[in-house]
């Protein structure tokens, strides 16, 4: 289980150490936690980052941090 001081997923996508979807493991992950942060705080986005995901989905996200990650974003 990860702990509030562990690597966010955001900060692990952008690094190439995990694929997009595992985003998904992170997501359950925060569910069956106790901690008192955010989904979006434990995933690591930001407000933007995190409106593009619920209001039009993965690929969005996956858009704007795959931007971030060529350094187009």
């Amino acid at each position: 289980m990860q702990t509030e001081n562990t690597t966010r997923f955001k900060e692990r996508y952008l690094a190439g150490e995990i694929a997009f979807e595992a985003i998904d493991d992170y997501s359950q992950e925060w569910g069956f936690s106790d901690t008192a942060v955010t989904l979006r705080e434990y995933l690591g986005l930001n407000a933007e980052e995190e409106d593009a995901w619920v209001s039009v989905g993965d690929e969005a996200l996956k858009e704007m941090l795959d931007r971030q990650r060529t350094g187009n974003g």
